[in-house]
């Protein structure tokens, strides 16, 4: 039976005796219901952040803080032969607040100073760090080089930075490549040492990688031997950058010039322990940054395969 769509469809429909067909209703369009997306309040975006921040900062703050209030307490007496902090800030805030000034060809500030002695810092260390990698890759590779080569490693490695001042000195006749020759010779020992024991346990399927590949010399340098090596490279050379840092400081003491060890010395001589103390904490300070940059380095260079 044909379905009645019209009203007089249906009148007719009724007048005949024929059952009325059901009108179907006009069918309304799907509603879309957007989702709401819940966005987390700023409060519970911002709470992780700063705790991570505050995990980080709090615990030294507290630790130095407590350090400090120990420090003050010891030396508080007027009989005391060390300075209390208090003493410090009064006599040597100057340095402090102000560490760039310039009043004369020596008397600077210790951010002068500081940076006096990351030049040459960085020179030593940046041969150092070229010579330790090339000749601890060698001295890996050969097992009669690393037995010829490795008691004589160790025992140059045990010998203090300020014993080689001497022959530095008699050397070049000049303090600034002394110096320069003292950090070398005291940071390359644990960075060549490292890269040898990299170089040493490279996986033997590594090496037949390269066989197969024919990598020649250069090639299998670059593509196997510092990929490979570069947790132990990095290891030695953030051992070696804490000993150059430490060999610049005791070179200068005895060198002169106008780097950071100088000023502890010449501050020891005019008995200015303020001063001393201030320019103690420069150097924690330049050389945990220094660590920290080449820690840095490597989480980039081994993507975290170095310990940090």
């Amino acid at each position: 039976m044909p379905k009645l769509k019209t009203v007089s469809q249906v009148r007719l429909a009724a007048e005949s005796g024929a059952p009325p067909a059901v009108v179907p209703a006009a069918q309304k369009p799907a509603t879309v219901v957007p989702l709401a997306l819940k966005t987390p309040p700023l409060a519970a975006r911002v709470l992780p952040v700063v705790r991570r921040v505050a995990s980080m900062f709090v615990p030294p703050l507290i630790v130095t803080t407590l350090l400090l209030l120990v420090w003050e307490m010891a030396c508080w007496s007027p009989t005391s032969s060390l300075p209390p902090p208090s003493r410090v800030w009064s006599e040597a805030s100057d340095l402090i607040l102000d560490p760039f000034f310039v009043a004369g060809s020596q008397d600077i500030g210790l951010g002068w100073r500081v940076l006096t002695s990351l030049q040459r810092v960085a020179i030593g260390f940046g041969l150092a760090a070229v010579a330790g990698v090339l000749i601890g890759a060698v001295v890996g590779q050969s097992v009669w080089a690393m037995r010829g080569f490795d008691p004589v490693f160790q025992v140059l490695r045990t010998v203090p930075p300020l014993a080689w001042l001497p022959i530095s000195l008699a050397a070049f006749r000049d303090a600034n490549p002394s110096a320069i020759f003292v950090i070398f010779i005291t940071s390359i020992w644990p960075i060549l040492i490292n890269t040898a024991v990299g170089i040493r346990n490279i996986p033997q399927d590594y090496r037949n990688v390269a066989r197969v590949l024919r990598l020649n010399h250069l090639e299998f340098f670059v593509k196997i031997m510092v990929p490979s090596a570069a947790p132990y490279i990095f290891t030695g050379l953030r051992i070696g950058i804490g000993l150059a840092w430490l060999a610049i400081v005791a070179a200068e003491m005895l060198t002169g010039g106008v780097g950071i060890g100088f000023f502890i010395w010449d501050a020891w001589n005019s008995s200015r322990l303020p001063d001393i103390v201030v320019a103690l904490a420069y150097i924690g300070g330049v050389g945990f940054l220094l660590d920290r940059l080449v820690a840095g380095a490597a989480v980039l260079v081994t993507r975290g395969t170095a310990s940090n």
